[in-house]
């Protein structure tokens, strides 16, 4: 089974930003400092980290359709002061590097001016994008029919360069030509319509309504954003934007929807996985081929698609420990007669698996994160169990907390997989880099022990 996902080009401007910045200050670094640095490349590393720990802290990608020009501007500012002084921080403490005053400041001067130049320039020029083209638009819905509400109408259809496409009001309490359906329609419409953002007027919601609410978007990976009014709404989970002069209250997203995380987290998996390839599999996939060959006819490799992030499928690789069959959308079983003498001890001890390291590689999973499950089980459970869907936000883990928690293996009941997704729920919304190390730790226990689930 195979899923098309159509996405937008928004996910690589952050990324190709940050890949400019390094770039420039790369350059800059070996034009101006080569000779008074004994190894440029010291400095140069010295200044990525440094650059990425500000950018951090200051929220400096943080930049969207909607933002304020002159918010950009004070976070270029802030950037460039603080980088400054790490900058000169560096000299007094390197012995094999000459400060020069000169210099230091042609840097700065010249890293901030591209960088100021490359920002704006993509920044205008995404929002000239939009109103020529129409293209990388939104899609959103406004629940309520209040003058908030309308306002915020209003503000999609003149700011062409926010790039939003209204759909229509949903309101319960208001008769009128412009209402496009009750709350009850909402749910189908927006799943019909592809709608990417529902904007929630408090004032025409119940508590439990809002609730459902979130749940639906919650699995259905939609953003819910709020039209503050008069309810005392603010918490520590929302935060506010200013689309003009205009407030809207989001959800703040998880640790791992944050660009500097995620790229953080692709490097873990990168020198993860590569250190894997090369000590372990580069020696014991030859070893294993012949094992396989000789246990039973069929290919070394068992590839499977599964659902990824945003549900998108991908190939997932194993060492085969199955007879060849065609019932490979049914999980195994415990006594499954389909497994090898040499599968069992392979699934026993996890080692199956290790060809999921290609797959971090080559970016379609993470080293720690949710099991990919079938496209069978994603089909039966994803309207069955409550924030099913939510899993499909992260890309796919070799291990996860659900498996080193005791919730691996068949799926015998609903409670089996309310339980996974549970774990995986509290993993997305509580990433750490010491709860990856701890999950990675207990599943190298847990191969020498091995797991009576592991069948």
């Amino acid at each position: 089974m195979t899923v098309v996902h159509t996405g937008r080009y928004s996910k690589f401007i952050r990324p190709i930003s940050i890949l400019i910045d390094l770039t420039v200050i790369l350059f800059f670094s070996f034009f101006l400092f080569k000779d008074l640095v004994s190894n440029v490349l010291i400095l140069v590393f010295y200044q990525f980290i440094s650059w990425g720990l500000i950018a951090y802290t200051i929220n400096f990608y943080d930049v969207y359709r909607f933002t304020a020009p002159l918010e950009i501007a004070s976070k270029i500012i802030k950037q460039g002061i603080l980088f400054l002084l790490i900058t000169i921080a560096f000299f007094p403490f390197y012995k094999d590097a000459v400060f020069s005053e000169k210099n230091i400041s042609i840097f700065i001067i010249l890293t901030i001016v591209l960088v100021t130049v490359f920002k704006f320039s993509l920044f205008f020029y995404l929002k000239e994008y939009r109103i020529i083209t129409g293209s990388n638009y939104r899609t959103a819905i406004i629940i309520g029919f209040t003058p908030e509400a309308i306002r915020l109408k209003n503000l999609f259809e003149t700011r062409k360069d926010y790039g939003y496409r209204f759909f229509g009001f949903f309101s319960d309490k208001k008769t009128n030509h412009d209402i496009t359906g009750k709350l009850t329609d909402l749910k189908s419409f927006v799943v019909e319509n592809d709608v990417d953002e529902i904007y929630c007027s408090l004032k025409e919601v119940s508590n439990n309504y809002l609730k459902d609410l979130m749940e639906f978007a919650d699995e259905n990976n939609k953003t819910i954003k709020f039209i503050p009014d008069t309810k005392e709404i603010f918490s520590k989970n929302l935060k506010i934007d200013y689309y003009d002069f205009f407030p809207v209250l989001s959800l703040k997203q998880t640790m791992l929807n944050e660009p500097e995380v995620k790229s953080f987290k692709r490097l873990f998996d990168i020198l993860f996985a590569l250190s894997i390839i090369v000590f372990v599999l580069s020696w014991i996939t030859p070893l294993l081929a012949i094992l396989i060959k000789l246990d039973s006819k069929g290919p070394v490799f068992f590839r499977q698609g599964r659902p990824g992030i945003d549900e998108n499928e991908f190939i997932c690789y194993k060492f085969r420990s199955m007879r060849m069959n065609k019932t490979t959308e049914k999980e195994a079983s415990k006594d499954d007669p389909r497994v090898t003498a040499l599968g069992r001890f392979m699934r026993k001890t996890s080692i199956d698996e290790l060809p999921q390291f290609i797959n971090v590689l080559l970016g379609d999973m993470s080293v720690v994160g949710p099991r990919p499950h079938l496209w069978s089980q994603n089909k039966e459970y994803g309207n069955k169990v409550k924030k099913y869907m939510i899993r499909h936000c992260v890309k796919p883990g070799i291990t996860g907390l659900a498996q080193i928690s005791g919730s691996r293996g068949e799926i015998t009941s609903d409670r089996d997989m309310i339980n996974r997704i549970r774990f995986d729920v509290f993993y997305i919304e509580n990433w750490s880099l010491f709860l990856d190390l701890k999950i990675i730790f207990q599943t190298i226990i847990n191969i020498f022990k091995g797991d009576k689930k592991a069948y």
